[in-house]
């Protein structure tokens, strides 16, 4: 089991409006903010914590395609939520990958999933744990 997962950002505050605005909609709740960061709980047990990258460090680019992480996954109860989800994103300015292929981006009717990408350009999938 995943107990959590820390990401340096290389812009708080939009990662807390970005991060916040998703994941309170799927049952995170934000458990602390400080200065330089902030964590969503899940009732699950696992959370997130998000800090602000030092300025030395800041000038690293970061890509999924590179080393490192390419995306987080969340499995959603059902494809009403990814729905949901899909268009809170359009209505928000939220960049949405594969756009031309969601919700089937992965192939097949069975995979229905959202794929976004957070201010730092990190992947974020949506995925519906039923095909109802």
């Amino acid at each position: 089991m995943l107990h959590h997962v820390e990401i340096y950002v290389s812009n708080l505050d939009g990662s807390h409006a970005f991060w916040t605005s998703l994941l309170t909609q799927i049952g995170y709740e934000e458990v602390g903010r400080w200065e330089d960061g902030f964590s969503l709980d899940h009732e699950s047990g696992t959370y997130l914590t998000f800090v602000q990258v030092a300025a030395k460090h800041a000038h690293r680019d970061y890509h999924r395609s590179g080393i490192g992480l390419n995306h987080l996954a969340f499995r959603v109860p059902d494809r009403k939520t990814v729905d949901t989800l899909y268009d809170f994103c359009r209505a928000n300015g939220v960049t949405i990958l594969y756009e031309d292929r969601h919700p089937f981006a992965n192939g097949g009717t069975e995979y229905y999933a959202l794929f976004v990408e957070d201010p730092d350009r990190i992947k974020v999938e949506f995925v519906a744990a039923s095909i109802a």
